[in-house]
């Protein structure tokens, strides 16, 4: 751990806060922290930070309800920028949105990045568009009876494949299980943060029961 006092604030006695969603990795937003606002963020485990234009102190969420619970506070190499990972509690930007940063500048045509963010986005769309001659459409067209027969039959296949100990058909098999998954979890509203935030919670669980064995209690 290192001390507050090592940072290196700006000549307005600020410092960058880089801010990350916990469970999505996605950069939230970008805000400024004063010493003052700093450590109110550090006692409280909530972010506070220093507004600019209206030169005083702020309490993420104390207005909107949407908090941001502070995971950790890292600083960067030159000691002059924080990142700091945080659960929140509703959409980090005042717009509504999930992220501040949504308008899309450049992107490279060659490379692309797969995420489940990504995939889910995309499920969403269909479900809302319901595009002709897509698969995923016909799912949704179909309901929650189709959807579930699929997850039932993808999972059959992903334990023939375990079983006869071939990884690439097993392989090819999860990734089918994982896309039908996904697609349940659009038609019942379940988010990739739902699932992020109960296997966290089982693994702090499994921990805690791993630490009780090994203790004797």
């Amino acid at each position: 751990m290192i001390d507050i006092s090592k940072l290196k604030f700006d000549e307005k006695g600020l410092i960058p806060a880089i801010v990350v969603d916990s469970y999505s990795k996605e950069v939230l937003t970008l805000a400024y922290m004063s010493k003052e606002s700093l450590q109110i963020s550090m006692e409280k485990g909530l972010t506070c930070f220093y507004s600019r234009s209206r030169n005083e102190l702020w309490l993420k969420g104390e207005t909107s309800g949407n908090y941001q619970h502070i995971v950790s506070i890292t600083a960067d190499c030159d000691m002059d920028a924080l990142t700091v990972v945080v659960e929140k509690d509703g959409p980090a930007c005042h717009t509504g949105t999930e992220s501040c940063f949504t308008n899309e500048l450049w992107h490279s045509k060659e490379l692309g990045e797969f995420s489940l963010k990504k995939l889910y986005a995309l499920l969403e769309g269909r479900k809302e568009n319901m595009p002709e001659g897509s698969y995923t459409t016909y799912l949704f067209s179909k309901g929650i009876d189709k959807i579930l027969k699929k997850v039932g039959e993808e999972s059959t296949e992903v334990i023939i494949a375990g079983k006869a100990e071939d990884k690439a058909e097993t392989v090819y098999e999860i990734a089918d299980l994982a896309h039908h998954i996904m697609v349940l979890m659009v038609e019942m509203g379940i988010s990739l943060e739902d699932i992020a935030r109960e296997l966290s919670s089982r693994n702090i669980i499994d921990t805690k029961v791993k630490q009780e064995k090994m203790t004797g209690k």
